[in-house]
């Protein structure tokens, strides 16, 4: 049941004998079956899920109807359904690890539920990019989160064979449930059951990977490249917003992110960014003004903000990381690669439509859309993605990032990214359950999941 209200989240009618707090403590109080899972087999696990995804489905509209908010009990789909889908998804994604299970669960239910309620009997101050979302909410969310997700990944660590570091189930747990709250301001329609979930989960995965043994050694190569990097970042980002291309926001965020790759893939990694970022600004102003003309130009003149330079680049730079701390640098790597070359491409393939499209037809139905309808395809512009594709791929090559047998399928699978988004961008984003820049990320994130699953599948 997603915790939404109007201190923090998005109002609503008041309906009789419905109690937002009463469906706040039902919601926080489904986290303690998460204790089961010290015990349970998975399948068990996912059993009893499925049962309650059933009984929320079929039985509780008839008992329980004051926890439905006005406007659910229409829609077959909501919170209180959504809720138990999301522990099924996780059981289904980590069978064999009950930790990440409770503690993503348990940073559903404590930091989701917790931030409505605090939200509520605090109030005070709102994030400038959505109104209905305080401060306090988001504070109290990260905090509660991070002590339920800490304490359930520990009461879950004996039922692993080989249980995970303590360091781990200490900080991958509140890592967690900070980026889940940032998560959950974002202004889309998406439940917060779902995007909790998933982002709670992908972060400690994302932990997971990385070796206790690589971080010394990931230390002094890091403090060794530290001083350049900034330099250049900083050089780069002043260059970008004196230029016009990126906002204050997005030459300090896109610094970060610069940083970041050039500390964890050295000058050959942020090389391709910079290359990534050069050909993304050019497609931008390619044809410029009929894109004026017919309203579809990039906002701010195609300069790029924050949320764009996360959405495009903040995989490479999560790949990065991995490829400095973890244990599989290579796969890492190549993460790393297609990630910007899915987002580079997309952006190419985008643009270059919307300029020179001839005929745009959407990805759903095959029937004729106007240019820069989201979704909307043209043979122009697939034709010049996959291009795109292709050149940053080669450049990648010639960096020596990756090796040259690893071309096709990095331009294979920046083109499933690709496709991946433009469906979701077709169907999920004129309703605003996501939004631009969340389809962004989803595409440079499918396209270097893709990437990863094809090489294992084919070594």
């Amino acid at each position: 049941m997603s915790g939404k209200g109007p201190s923090g989240r998005s109002g609503g009618a008041a309906k009789a004998g419905h109690s937002e707090t009463t469906r706040q403590l039902v919601h926080i109080s489904m986290g303690v079956f998460a204790l089961l899972l010290r015990w349970l087999t998975w399948w068990q696990a996912l059993a009893l899920a499925g049962t309650a995804l059933l009984f929320n489905l079929l039985v509780l509209p008839r008992i329980g109807r004051t926890l439905y908010r006005p406007g659910d009990e229409a829609r077959v789909l909501h919170g209180i359904v959504f809720y138990p889908l999301a522990v099924v998804l996780l059981i289904l994604t980590f069978p064999r690890r009950p930790d990440i299970i409770a503690a993503a669960w348990a940073i559903l239910a404590a930091g989701d539920g917790v931030a409505t309620l605090a939200g509520h009997a605090i109030g005070g101050t709102r994030w400038p990019w959505n109104r209905k979302k305080t401060v306090s909410g988001s504070a109290a969310f990260a905090v509660c989160g991070a002590a339920a997700g800490v304490f359930l990944a520990w009461w879950c660590r004996p039922a692993m064979a080989s249980p995970p570091a303590l360091a781990f189930t200490i900080l991958a747990p509140i890592a967690a449930a900070i980026v889940a709250a940032l998560v959950e301001t974002i202004p889309v329609r998406l439940d917060d059951n779902l995007s909790v979930a998933a982002t709670a989960g992908g972060v400690m995965a994302l932990v997971s990977l990385v070796s206790l043994h690589q971080l010394p050694f990931a230390a002094v190569v890091a403090q060794d490249r530290l001083p350049l990097a900034v330099l250049l970042n900083g050089i780069v980002a002043f260059a970008g917003y004196r230029a016009r291309t990126v906002t204050v926001a997005g030459a300090l965020i896109g610094a970060a992110i610069g940083i970041t790759v050039y500390v964890s893939t050295g000058l050959p990694g942020w090389v391709l960014l910079l290359v990534t970022f050069a050909v993304a600004t050019i497609a931008s102003r390619v044809g410029l003004k009929r894109k004026m003309v017919l309203g579809i130009a990039e906002e701010r003149g195609g300069r790029r903000g924050a949320g764009n330079a996360i959405a495009n680049t903040g995989v490479a730079a999560i790949a990065g990381a991995v490829a400095l701390t973890g244990t599989s640098p290579e796969l890492a790597h190549l993460a790393f690669v297609v990630a910007l070359a899915a987002g580079g491409s997309d952006t190419i393939a985008s643009e270059i439509g919307k300029a020179f499209g001839r005929h745009t037809v959407s990805i759903t139905s095959l029937r004729g859309v106007p240019p820069g309808t989201s979704g909307a395809m043209s043979l122009e512009g697939t034709a010049a993605g996959v291009a795109g594709a292709l050149a940053l791929g080669t450049v990648a090559i010639v960096l020596r990032l990756v090796p040259r047998e690893m071309l096709p399928l990095i331009v294979v699978a920046a083109t499933v990214g690709s496709l991946i988004e433009s469906w979701l961008g077709a169907t999920l984003e004129a309703p605003g359950i996501l939004n631009n820049d969340m389809l962004n990320f989803i595409n440079t994130g499918t396209a270097a999941l893709a990437a990863v699953g094809l090489a294992i599948w084919l070594s």
